[in-house]
């Protein structure tokens, strides 16, 4: 039996299983240009049961972490969660410029506006779907 949701990191994109009501498996990989998940079933056997060096397994604040990541280096836009990326920058920027390694109360504030930024595209993406009109613009580094 799975555990739903499992997390993994496949070939570079945060990508998630989940049950379907009927009791079958679900992926959804991220989108690099729209950020949010799209339907995958395509490769959940692969993550489940092919684990190779571009396939591992996540918990979850690993997941929310990798999403992010993705998030912040293809998406640009205004609004709060990009001024929230802009403060992780600075932080990683501050510690090549002063050529040391992270400090652990910086990891751990890094982490904590991942997780800020992740609930914020969760709520975001919920609003639009529910008919909203977007509360920011964005777009992706990457050709549409």
């Amino acid at each position: 039996m799975v555990q739903t949701p499992s997390y993994f990191e496949y070939y570079d994109h945060a990508f998630v299983v989940d049950s379907t009501p009927d009791g079958g498996l679900t992926g959804r990989i991220l989108n690099w240009k729209t950020g949010r998940f799209d339907e995958d079933n395509e490769h959940v056997i692969d993550v489940l049961f092919d684990h190779g060096p571009d396939i591992r397994s996540l918990d979850h604040p690993k997941f929310v972490r990798r999403t992010e990541e993705e998030r912040k280096n293809y998406l640009r836009g205004d609004g709060p969660i990009f001024a929230l990326y802009q403060t992780i920058d600075a932080i990683w920027a501050a510690t090549e410029e002063e050529n040391r390694k992270i400090t652990k109360e910086e990891r751990a504030l890094i982490d904590s506006l991942y997780r800020r930024t992740f609930k914020m595209w969760e709520d975001e993406f919920a609003r639009r779907d529910a008919g909203d009109a977007p509360t920011f613009t964005f777009t992706s580094v990457l050709a549409r």
